[in-house]
Order: structure tokens, then sequence, then C-alpha cells
């Protein structure tokens, strides 16, 4: 079994090394030039992907690669349009060509951002922003590609390395006394550790099956943990366990503010919860609580 991993050092990526060893020998890239084979896994060169793909001739390609910078892509259209959608579709028919199974990352963008409802994988998606667009039209390149494939959408992603809302908010919480945070969008913080071993999980339990259960199982699915919170409370959780692990923080006062107090170039989604239970289900897996991946990445950031 050989697993070609794309963007290994990304938050996701760099979880996925360890979490993907045991299913058979992994080929790490990024967008550099590897120095012992070679190779790059820079997505936005097609040459260099489909040349990667057709030396390694690998069984599963696992796209860790993103641009994620939500904001920034409103003024960076073609960039975020290059490798979110083009690179995703150029993979998409590599792997068709190879018969490799591609697995792919999503977001909870390509939704409408409405309701109060979880939402589902088959809801109708209503992208909004230039991000969100270009999401949704990578989907829809790997769903015309043909090609047999596991996209896992998931929301509020984070890690105890690389940039995320858990650092940021310590940060802040050690330098000022009062502090406004978002409660009206309500999600699921995600870790990029729970990501990494679900995709492990998944991909064992499918190799298990015959050819036509492997057919059943392709298609869009719903990675987060249990539970639901605003951007508030997450703060408020953050601050709680970190000063219980002995982390000095100067915040004092934490204020509740609506999305329309901080206004930002890209639209934020008021609804980013989503509905787990296919993957549960088709995969036979548990999901735990949201706040025991984010306690154990406290510690991690704080030791």
């Amino acid at each position: 079994m050989k697993i070609l991993l794309l963007g290994k050092n990304g938050q996701v990526g760099w979880e996925l090394q360890r979490a993907l060893q045991p299913l058979g020998e992994v080929i790490a890239l990024d967008r550099h030039l590897d120095s012992l084979s070679g190779l790059s896994g820079d997505v936005a060169n097609f040459d260099a992907i489909s040349m990667a793909i057709a030396q390694i001739q690998p069984n599963i390609v696992v796209n860790a690669t993103a641009y994620t910078a939500v904001d920034q892509a409103e003024s960076d259209v073609e960039q975020a349009d290059l490798i979110n959608h083009l690179a995703v579709k150029h993979l998409a028919v590599q792997c068709q060509t190879h018969q490799a199974l591609l697995v792919h990352y999503s977001t909870d963008y390509v939704f409408s951002g409405e309701g109060t409802t979880a939402w589902q994988e088959d809801d109708q998606t209503a992208p909004i922003g230039v991000y969100a667009n270009t999401k949704r039209a990578g989907e829809v390149a790997i769903e015309q590609s043909n090609v047999d494939f596991l996209n896992f959408r998931t929301c509020w992603v984070y890690a105890s390395r690389g940039h995320n809302f858990i650092k940021t908010m310590l940060k802040l919480a050690q330098s000022r006394e009062e502090l406004n945070i978002i409660a009206d969008q309500i999600g699921v913080p995600t870790g990029a550790a729970l990501i990494a071993d679900v995709t492990a999980q998944a991909l064992r339990f499918y190799l298990l099956q015959s050819r036509e259960a492997q057919q059943q199982l392709h298609g869009h699915y719903h990675l987060a943990p249990q539970g639901e919170t605003s951007w508030y409370d997450y703060a408020q959780f953050i601050f709680a366990t970190a000063q219980q692990k002995g982390q000095d923080l100067l915040v004092k006062q934490v204020n509740p503010i609506a999305t329309t107090a901080y206004p930002t170039p890209a639209k934020r989604p008021l609804n980013s919860r989503l509905n787990t239970h296919k993957l549960q289900h088709n995969f036979q897996l548990h999901l735990p609580d949201w706040k025991v991946g984010v306690t154990q990445a406290l510690e991690e950031i704080i030791q």
C-alpha cells in the first residue's frame, strides 16, 4: 500500500504524517523539492504533481493542501482559485487516470452559514465569498472527474502547532485585561489530530471492504467532534482550562459581541454546525466531545 501525502507541513498534514504510517508506505511531500526523491508536492505545479503520481504510483493520494486565508482570498482571487479549485481538479484527473483513491478536505463554508440546524452532506451548497466559492469549485471538480474519493468537510480547525484561535486567545489574554469575542457564530472546534486519526481509521475500514462496498463509501463526509459552541464560549473555555493548568493570564473581562460589531473582508458563517452521523455510521466510528481535543492541545501549547 502506497500513500502519497501532499501538504505534509500544514496543521492537518503534519498530523497525517503520524496517523497514516500504520496503513502502508507514506511518501510525504510539500511544495519544496524533496532532496531524496527529487519530487515536489507543489499542487500549483501541474507537471510536478503529474510526475510525482506517475513515479510513485500511489494507491491513495491524500491532499492536505489548501488556501485557507479567508479574508486574504477576497483580494487574492487567482491564487485561492488555483490552490482550492484548479489544482484540485488536476489532482482528481491524475488520481482517476492512475486509479488512486483521492482523499480531500473541505469546509462548512460551502454552505450558506444560515439557520441553526447542523448541515448534512446532501444539503444544498451556497458558498459566500471567494474562499468558500473556491472550496466548493474544488468539490465540484472532484465530483465531475469520476475519481474514487473521500472528501471530509470540517470546521474551526486548530492544532498545537501553526497559527490558530487557541494560540491567538492565549497571546491576547496574556497582554490585555479586556477582550471582545464574537458570540453569535456557532460551530465545533476540530483538532488537526482528530482529523488525521479519523482519516486513518476511515481508510483502514475502507481498505478492508470489497470493491462493491468501497464504491458505496465514496463521497462527502462531515468531520467534527461532538457538541457545539460559540467563539465566545470557546475562548472562555480556553482561559479557564489554561488557568487550571497554571498559565498566568492578564485578562479580567471577556465581552460577547455580535459579528456585525467586527467587520471582516470575507463574510463569516453564523452556523458552522456539521451533522456527522453519516461518517460515524458508514465507517463505524465514534467521535469525542470537542473539549477533549482542545484540552489536549492546550496542554501541549502550554508545556
